[in-house]
C-alpha cells in the first residue's frame, strides 16, 4: 500500500489493515473517506482531535446538501469518520468521541436479486466446447454451488479445492477462511474443467497456480469474469444481466427456499454477523408472497 501524506491518516490505515483486518476494497474506501473529512477539517481550520459534535452535523450537511451525495455515499463516509474517531480513542489521542450523537442516514433495504431455478438450469445446460466457454460455465457452477464472492473465486488456488471429499476453501474478507461443501454435480464439472485446462496449457510450463486462468495462463481478472458472465447470459437467452454477486444471492436464496437454516447459511457465506444473512429471509418471504398472489384463487 502506498503511504499517505498525513501521518495520522497513515496510522489510521495501518489500524484498519492490521488491527481490524479489513478487505483491501473497504480499506481503500475508508482511508479515502477519512482523507476527505480531514480536508474538510483543514478548510475549517480545525484539527480533527478538537472538533465539537456540532461540527460533525455540519459535515453531514455538507455531504448531503452541498455535495448532493446519495444516502449510500453519505452513510459510507460517516461510517468511515466514526471508525476514524474510534481509532483516535483507542490511541488515546482524544478522550471523548464527537461522533457519539452522529446519526447516519437510513438506507432503503434493497432486496438481493436472484435467478430462478429455470434460468440456472438453462445456464448450466448451455453447450460449451472452447476452453473459455468451459471455464465460464465452471465458474457459474462454482459461484452457484458455494456462494463465493468474485474475489474469492479468482484467488482460488488448485490446492484450495478437494474434489474427492467435495469442499472448497475460500479466503474471504479480512483474510478469514471458510470451508464450503460442494455437491457432486459441481465436482464433476470441476473435474471436466481441470482436464480441459490441462490440455489447453499442455505446451506451457509457466502457468499460474490459480484454479481459473485466462487464455495466457495467468490469473483471471475480475473484469474478465464479469465480461464472460455477461456474454454467457446473452448467449443463453437470460434476460437478467449476469454478474458474479448475482450467483451468490441465488445460492443463498435457493438454499433457504430448500429448507437450510440461517446459521448454516451464515457460515457458508462467510458473514461475520447473522444480521447480514437475515436479508435473505426477507427475500424468501417476498418470493412466497409473489407465489401466493399468483396461485391463490382470490389473487
Amino acid at each position: 500500500m502506498a503511504e499517505t501524506a498525513d501521518p495520522i491518516l497513515e496510522d489510521f490505515k495501518n489500524h484498519l489493515s492490521f488491527e481490524r483486518q479489513l478487505s483491501q476494497n473497504t480499506l481503500t474506501a475508508y482511508v479515502a473517506d477519512a482523507a476527505h473529512y480531514l480536508e474538510y477539517c483543514a478548510a475549517n481550520e480545525l484539527p480533527p482531535e478538537a472538533v465539537p459534535p456540532q461540527f460533525l452535523d455540519q459535515y453531514a450537511y455538507q455531504l448531503r446538501v452541498v455535495e448532493n451525495l446519495s444516502a449510500a455515499s453519505v452513510f459510507r463516509k460517516l461510517e468511515a469518520v466514526k471508525s476514524f474517531y474510534k481509532f483516535l480513542l483507542i490511541e488515546g489521542r482524544i478522550t471523548e468521541d464527537p461522533t457519539r450523537f452522529l446519526k447516519s442516514p437510513k438506507l432503503p433495504q434493497r432486496m438481493p436479486e436472484q435467478l430462478s431455478r429455470q434460468d440456472m438450469e438453462r445456464l448450466l445446460s448451455y453447450p460449451a466446447e472452447k476452453f473459455d466457454e468451459v471455464r465460464t460455465l465452471t465458474m457459474v457452477e462454482l459461484l452457484y454451488a458455494a456462494g463465493l464472492r468474485v474475489s474469492e473465486l479468482i484467488n482460488l488456488q488448485l490446492e484450495n479445492v478437494n474434489l474427492n471429499e467435495g469442499w472448497v476453501l475460500a479466503l474471504g474478507k479480512g483474510g478469514k477462511q471458510r470451508f464450503v461443501p460442494l455437491h457432486p454435480t459441481c465436482c464433476l464439472r470441476l473435474k471436466y474443467y481441470l482436464s480441459v485446462r490441462e490440455a489447453h496449457f499442455a505446451a506451457k510450463t509457466d502457468i499460474g497456480s490459480e484454479l481459473f486462468l485466462n487464455n495466457r495462463g495467468k490469473k483471471i481478472s475480475r473484469q474478465c469474469v464479469w465480461k464472460d458472465l455477461a456474454a454467457l447470459g446473452r448467449k443463453a437467452g437470460i434476460s437478467q444481466p449476469l454478474h458474479p454477486h448475482l450467483f451468490r444471492h441465488t445460492f443463498a436464496s435457493h438454499l433457504l427456499q430448500g429448507g437450510a437454516d440461517l446459521r448454516s447459511l451464515q457460515e457458508m457465506l462467510g458473514h461475520s454477523s447473522l444480521a447480514t444473512t437475515q436479508i435473505y429471509t426477507h427475500l424468501d418471504v417476498s418470493d412466497l408472497k409473489a407465489k401466493h398472489k399468483k396461485y391463490h384463487p382470490h389473487g
